[in-house]
């Protein structure tokens, strides 16, 4: 019932502030001003390609300055998808259960259970937008949790999505295993739920001291070597992964921008085709 990944939620103490690498690094341009009553909260939105960015500031007690405090820093709070039948979804996630909340053209979901973060989503009807700026599009948002497969089962039955079209993926360099839940076998949208499997990595840390949350998303973009100029002129943190014996001059395969360049969410860039290399078809990477 899910079409593709259409906007991830930035919990941040400024808006303006946190909107400015978005901007500067990857040409996201300003849509409207807004508030979220049921989120308690400010909302300036940006589209950056195909996707929106909403960044999300406390308007009193609510949601947001709840989850800005418990955190102590801006961070990734909700991830957007888009469904071609707003309706129709929301009357299968509230026979599932679900906590939601309609409010103009979205549903705001939020997925608990006892002892456990909650987890936050924003429902949108599909909406085709021309990309603006150096991205494509955002197609990955990332989902850290302690034994994956429950959750999956439960988000595979929240959106009624498809097991059959998930693709196994597992790094012995970041320390990790999981699936990635693919909306539809040809797009590379889905969720990415993980259980890290070491402790001592980055991504490990952050399970240690977060638990079950958003970790961060990913975009596809053919200006990865633009961004990654724009980046390293900023002096904005990245992590580079440019295979052995490829020039500088050349595109890097995937890169990363850290959170403080962002306003505080990480973003992976795959230059195209790249993804379907750890998405089950590596046959579809179109080589340099």
């Amino acid at each position: 019932m899910l079409t593709n990944i259409d906007r991830v939620q930035l919990v941040v103490a400024d808006r303006k502030a946190a909107a400015e690498g978005w901007t500067t690094l990857l040409g996201a341009e300003h849509v409207r001003e807004d508030k979220v009553a049921c989120l308690g909260a400010l909302r300036s939105v940006y589209q950056v390609g195909s996707s929106e960015v909403e960044f999300l500031e406390a308007d009193g007690t609510g949601p947001v300055a709840a989850s800005l405090t418990a955190r102590g820093r801006p961070h990734l709070f909700a991830a957007g998808v888009a469904t071609p039948d707003l309706n129709a979804l929301v009357a299968h996630m509230e026979k599932s259960g679900a906590a939601l909340t309609k409010e103009g053209a979205h549903a705001y979901v939020t997925f608990s259970e006892a002892g456990q973060n909650d987890l936050r989503f924003v429902v949108s009807e599909r909406v085709e937008r021309k990309p603006v700026g150096l991205i494509d599009r955002l197609y990955e948002a990332t989902i850290l949790e302690g034994s994956y497969q429950p959750l999956i089962d439960s988000v595979t039955d929240l959106f009624g999505l498809n097991a059959d079209h998930y693709s196994r993926i597992t790094s012995d360099h970041f320390k990790y295993d999981g699936y990635l839940t693919l909306f539809h076998p040809d797009t590379l949208d889905r969720f990415e739920i993980i259980t890290p499997t070491s402790p001592e990595t980055t991504m490990g840390r952050f399970h240690g001291r977060q638990g079950r949350a958003f970790y961060m998303s990913f975009a596809e973009t053919p200006h990865i070597l633009k961004i990654e100029e724009l980046a390293k002129e900023a002096g904005a943190g990245l992590t580079i992964d440019r295979p052995e014996g490829r020039a500088e001059s050349e595109m890097a395969d995937q890169m990363w921008l850290h959170p403080p360049a962002l306003g505080g969410m990480m973003l992976g860039l795959s230059r195209p085709s790249r993804a379907w290399h750890w998405s089950g078809r590596p046959d579809r990477v179109i080589e340099l």
